[in-house]
């Protein structure tokens, strides 16, 4: 069976599957218990959402980026907790952007999120699996000077293993902000992909290390309405997590990216980014 990442095995699951197990399960036997999904084997993303089973997660992470003379700090706080296959996430994140001698700072919306595997494929040798799954995603704004309209993010997911090492996230979402000022009524197709590889300690026997995982993000949103529609703002990242040998029940899964813009209104507004995470899984 699968086993988390943290436990005393640190190689990707392989599931060889037996002709006389039944191993479907769940609403007309669309889930498999060989699955790779809640498993641990998806790195934590940076940018683009998180799509995998956390069952107890918590995280700080900080963001600075800059454009032109100015630069906006993002530090956010995320809690995750798993029932059953239902992952619930809150998350308050606090913005400030100082551009010469000008600050404007506050609690941004606070994000109540929800997802749910739908259905999943395992191959018979256990050489790749990929799970499809929906989630929502509530912002609740705080009424401050940099939060001011509530959002509403119906998604859908994917998360594909292939062999050992191989990863990929893929989550696509509809947002749409209600309330007044300039950007109520906005609507934005969102959508992000994370490319991961794993190197278990067996490969790289960094001590304390028990999996070592480069990471690559394209996050992006397209304008679907007013002034700027078909606007395409997308950000990528090249990242490194490294999941850590598990403290006192507690896996520390430290990450750090570098950001950069690939478009030219991403540009406009991100000239270049740092993004520190601090992942602790119990």
């Amino acid at each position: 069976m699968p086993v988390r990442a943290g436990s005393m095995t640190t190689d990707l699951p392989v599931s060889v599957s037996d002709p006389s197990e039944n191993t479907r399960y769940g609403l007309f036997g669309l889930l498999d218990h060989r699955s790779s999904y809640g498993q641990g084997v998806f790195p934590e993303p940076f940018l683009v959402d998180d799509s995998d089973l956390e069952t107890n997660e918590a995280r700080l992470d900080w963001f600075r980026s800059g454009v032109a003379n100015s630069h906006t700090d993002l530090i956010t706080a995320e809690v995750e907790k798993g029932f059953g296959q239902l992952t619930l996430e809150v998350e308050a994140p606090y913005e400030r952007t100082a551009e010469g001698g000008t600050v404007v700072e506050g609690m941004d919306n606070i994000d109540l999120g929800a997802r749910y595997p739908l259905a999943q494929y395992v191959a018979s040798n256990g050489s790749f699996d990929t799970t499809v799954g929906v989630a929502f995603e509530a912002g609740v704004p705080t009424n401050s000077t940099v939060s001011k309209n509530a959002e509403w993010v119906p998604k859908l997911f994917n998360d594909l293993r292939i062999g050992d090492h191989f990863t990929l996230q893929s989550i696509f979402g509809y947002s749409t902000l209600s309330g007044g000022g300039p950007d109520g009524g906005l609507q934005n197709f969102e959508y992000g992909f994370v490319i991961g590889y794993t190197i278990p300690h067996e490969e790289l026997p960094i001590p304390g290390v028990q999996q070592l995982i480069p990471v690559v993000e394209i996050d992006g949103a397209t304008q679907l309405n007013q002034a700027d529609h078909g606007e395409n703002n997308v950000l990528g990242d090249i990242a490194l997590r490294a999941n850590l040998k598990t403290i006192a029940g507690i896996q520390p899964r430290p990450g750090l990216a570098f950001v950069f813009p690939l478009t030219g209104a991403a540009h406009a507004q991100t000239h270049w980014g740092i993004y520190v995470s601090l992942v602790f899984e119990y």
